[in-house]
């Protein structure tokens, strides 16, 4: 008897609501996003999620929204979930922008290192400023040098018109000599075939895929800066999540991360490889520019310009509270010793 008034209650459950959030991934037509990021929100979350959570994701920058604006528009819950590059939002928010700070480090060994150790540091600013949760921190592959004439070392960029994605590599552009020109990275190849500059620092896999084989002649292999991202999410948004989504969200993304960071290992050097079309190139176009070896005077110039230039103009856009960024969670692992003031 009391069996059909229970399936009458079984019945009237309601069945749980799927969850649609957007996502804004980062660069479109790169291999961070269109092997990693856009697969990972489309299809694994869904299976993650057993078909609880079906994201949509579009590129930060095909969606008509300024890279700009990301950290305000995550901050108002326009936006749940997205990508925040470093080199942009540190405009706003000098203090997010240390790990990306030009000639921190010529190797991915030492630029993950560091990023480790800033990361809780990270997480407090975007969660007591912006209200926001640091879900992931990604890097694209090295960012270097690419000009349309020959060069010999970073010394050469004296003189030249240099495309930079931000304010930290436009201080070592002007340090070493250079005109720094801010340039979306959509605009990149346009701006070099215009001969508007003379060179850019880009992605060394994302440089080839964009098409600067078709007017750079050399490409330097020391990393200028990484293109460290930061992806986040609204914590109004993510508090609707019930433990067990975000505790499986969280795992996936931890191993998109680490995914993330061997492909742009990986990403540096066959893109290095595809650019000189020396060695395997599987993703990239074959291609014939000079490769400029990074040396031992550019190596000392690199340490040089990061301790004397670029730290010193981030410490400056920044202020006090940098200071004690740096010194209380990079200096140490930079094998630096503690700034007393700022110079």
């Amino acid at each position: 008897m009391l069996l059909l008034p229970m399936l009458a209650l079984a019945s009237a459950a309601p069945a749980q609501e799927v969850l649609r959030p957007q996502v804004v991934g980062g660069l479109g037509g790169v291999a961070q996003y269109t092997e990693f990021e856009e697969p990972f929100w489309r299809d694994t979350v869904p299976k993650l999620t057993d078909g609880r959570v079906r994201p949509s994701i579009v590129s930060l920058d095909n969606n008509g929204i300024r890279g700009q604006d990301m950290l305000h528009l995550l901050r108002l819950n326009v936006i749940p979930f997205g990508t925040l590059l470093l080199s942009l939002v540190a405009n706003d928010e000098p203090e997010l922008g240390a790990p990306n700070i030009a000639l921190l480090s010529s190797d991915i060994a030492s630029q993950r290192r560091l990023v480790q150790a800033y990361r809780p540091h990270l997480a407090q600013i975007l969660s007591e400023r912006y209200d926001l949760e640091l879900l992931a921190v990604y890097t694209y592959p090295a960012q270097v040098l690419f000009c349309r004439k020959p060069f010999e070392g970073l010394a050469d960029i004296r003189g030249r018109r240099v495309r930079v994605s931000g304010a930290t590599q436009a201080d070592a552009v002007e340090a070493l000599g250079g005109t720094a020109v801010v340039t979306p990275f959509s605009a990149m190849l346009d701006t070099m075939k215009r001969g508007l500059v003379d060179c850019v620092i880009t992605g060394t896999l994302s440089g080839n895929e964009m098409g600067l084989g078709e007017v750079a002649t050399h490409v330097h292999a020391m990393p200028i800066s990484w293109g460290v991202s930061l992806f986040a999410a609204s914590k109004r948004t993510w508090a609707t999540f019930d433990p067990e989504t975000r505790g499986v969200l969280t795992a996936g993304l931890a191993d998109l991360e680490q995914k993330v960071w061997q492909a742009a290992e990986r990403d540096t050097q066959e893109g290095l490889a595809c650019n000189t079309g020396q060695g395997a190139c599987r993703r990239g176009k074959p291609g014939r520019m000079v490769m400029v070896p990074a040396s031992a005077a550019d190596e000392a110039l690199r340490q040089r310009m990061f301790e004397r230039v670029t730290l010193n103009a981030w410490l400056r856009r920044c202020g006090p509270d940098c200071l004690d960024a740096w010194n209380g969670f990079l200096a140490a692992p930079a094998g630096l010793p503690p700034r007393k003031e700022l110079d």
